[in-house]
């Protein structure tokens, strides 16, 4: 990974803050989970936060603008949930408001039908990024994988959900998920190549509305307009 303690996380910040700066009065945030541990003898959806990437997540919330509302959403593995806890305490600790923080599947790796065939396959390609590659092309086996369009329009059912429900005059809902799946929207919203971008710890993709049109943005890319007629099935 390509952050450490002082940058984790700033991208996002700053992009946020960018984004609100324009008029948005609500944002989604599809986010990847904060530093964690890479213990090749555990599951690896059980590998929890280090303690840098608690620090970072904590910090990230601290760091959030004060009148947003926030909510948390989180793929079930505790890494994830860790992280939108941490972030929601660092935010209300000084002087945010949020709502609540809870699991959502449709935020974790329900695509992956069979993680040992993922990860044989994945040794067998070379690694991640040719594997998702491949995965984006239709060239995985459907008994290893959801094919990546439907995958994607699934994830993307929950993030138009959270934009058409507004609380608070300003909001903000962090959805904190992983890199594959960062990846996989990034690839069929904005065209960003797996092997050309990385999703570093507490990276996000944000999703808003703005003058009668939904946007996307990354901070390492121009906003698009966007379709999610997408998540239709």
């Amino acid at each position: 990974m390509g952050c450490g303690l002082n940058t984790c996380g700033d991208g996002t910040l700053d992009l946020l803050a960018s984004v609100y700066a324009r008029g948005v009065t609500h944002a989604v945030a599809l986010m990847r989970h904060s530093a964690r541990e890479f213990d090749r003898g555990k599951n690896d959806l059980a590998n929890p936060l280090t303690e840098e990437g608690r620090m970072l997540a904590y910090r990230f919330g601290e760091r959030l603008p004060k009148q947003l509302m926030v909510r948390g959403y989180a793929s079930p593995p505790e890494r994830c949930l860790e992280t939108a806890s941490l972030l929601i305490d660092g935010h209300r600790d000084r002087g945010g408001e949020a709502t609540r923080r809870r699991p959502v599947e449709g935020l974790g790796v329900f695509y992956v039908l069979d993680q040992m065939k993922m990860w044989k396959r994945m040794d067998f390609v070379g690694g991640l990024v040719p594997f998702l590659n491949a995965w984006f092309r239709g060239e995985v086996p459907m008994d290893t994988m959801i094919p990546a369009e439907l995958a994607a329009k699934l994830v993307l059912r929950v993030i138009a959900g959270k934009l058409r429900s507004t609380i608070a005059p300003e909001q903000l809902d962090v959805c904190v998920s992983h890199d594959m799946t960062l990846h996989l929207v990034r690839d069929r919203l904005l065209g960003r190549n797996v092997g050309d971008h990385a999703v570093d710890f507490l990276d996000a993709l944000v999703v808003y509305e703005l003058d009668g049109a939904l946007w996307a943005a990354t901070h390492d890319g121009e906003p698009r307009i966007v379709d999610l007629a997408l998540e239709a099935c």
